[in-house]
């Protein structure tokens, strides 16, 4: 089998967390090099990863003719400067959520994978998730009848600000909006289409916070509301997914057990009952069916992170075509846009009104 070498810029969380051990997954990747510049990076990184070789900058990455791959997980306000270097060098492309800051950024990146040849992909997991998979596979069965709402919620606690954190920083890209809204808005994209306009609430609300730690989203469709949420001050856990049809509802508690189990350090290939949730956070059908009440516990998909590497291997050889688009992610893109324009008008705006500058 070819294999597909692999450089990886950035080995914060994002790197050592969702990338390095999932890409190990995947017999058609071989992970070989990653930006590395602090000691306990690299401490980590010749721990568990021993024949990975250590880069001190990305140019080393992009210099590197042997690479095909390069998987972007810096700090929001550099995936699209390090994207757009690394399709200029010839490598195919995976970036990090966000995708980008901007439509036009997108654009331009599209615009240039497209000239090159070359496959971009969105590192939107979360669509490889047993909660996802699972609220998906109760709307398609019908059960619910028409669905009227969907509420979505992404919630962190930490009443505090990370000392040198860059997602503490007003910057590009940072505040929960950019860093959770993706998952949230992809999601709701992937079930429902583009939605007929867009209202947000964007708050900052810890004490000394510089940016957003709180948003309230609301999509609008025909005869359909989505709403998405997260915040930072969420101590008490709150349901994943609500939703409500014509029959009744289905209330999926609890997350996703993969990013637990990789931040203890543990590996897919490793685990035969990866991506498994628990019984006790199975999620509630509750519906009128034949005239009846009926309560049902749904036992919920498997999630598999591996499957979006997976895919994009399968594409860069020619098999596949992505699951996670470039074009899905720009759709997200301008969701988040229109969000901080509705904000600033405080005001509810149509999708098709054209974007300007904030």
């Amino acid at each position: 089998m070819r294999k597909i070498r692999v450089g990886l810029i950035g080995f914060g969380i994002s790197g050592q967390v969702f990338h390095a051990p999932v890409m190990r997954s995947v017999a058609a990747l071989e992970l070989v090099k990653v930006t590395a510049r602090k000691a306990e990076q690299q401490a980590l990184l010749k721990e568990r990863f021993p024949q990975v070789e250590i880069a001190l900058s990305a140019d080393e990455i992009f210099a590197d003719e042997t690479i095909e791959l390069v998987v972007v997980a810096t700090s929001n306000d550099m995936h699209y400067p390090m994207a757009k270097r690394a399709l200029e060098a010839g490598k195919h492309v995976v970036v990090e959520k966000p995708f980008t800051n901007t439509v036009e950024q997108a654009d331009e990146l599209m615009a240039l994978a497209r000239e090159k040849n070359l496959v971009l992909a969105p590192y939107h997991n979360l669509r490889f998730t047993s909660d996802y998979r699972t609220v998906e596979k109760i709307i398609k069965g019908g059960r619910l009848g028409r669905i009227v709402n969907l509420e979505s919620r992404f919630d962190r606690f930490r009443n505090y600000l990370r000392p040198n954190a860059w997602r503490e920083e007003n910057l590009p890209g940072s505040g929960i909006f950019y860093d959770l809204g993706p998952h949230l808005i992809d999601q709701a994209l992937q079930l429902f289409g583009k939605p007929n306009a867009v209202f947000a609430d964007l708050a900052i609300q810890r004490d000394h916070a510089k940016t957003i730690d709180n948003f309230d989203c609301i999509l609008y469709y025909d005869n359909l509301r989505v709403s998405l949420k997260g915040s930072m001050l969420a101590k008490e856990p709150t349901p994943r997914y609500r939703l409500f049809g014509m029959n009744g509802n289905f209330v999926k508690i609890g997350v996703d057990p993969q990013e637990a189990l990789l931040r203890d350090g543990k590996f897919p290939d490793e685990d035969p009952n990866w991506g498994e949730e628990q019984p006790s956070i199975y999620g509630k059908l509750n519906i009128i069916e034949e005239g009846k009440d009926v309560e049902e516990i749904i036992v919920s998909e498997k999630g598999s992170y591996p499957d979006f590497y997976q895919n994009v291997a399968n594409t860069i050889l020619g098999q596949a075509t992505l699951i996670a688009s470039p074009e899905q992610a720009r759709d997200v893109i301008r969701i988040i846009e229109l969000g901080y324009r509705s904000q600033s008008e405080r005001r509810v705006i149509s999708t098709e009104d054209q974007l300007i500058a904030y």
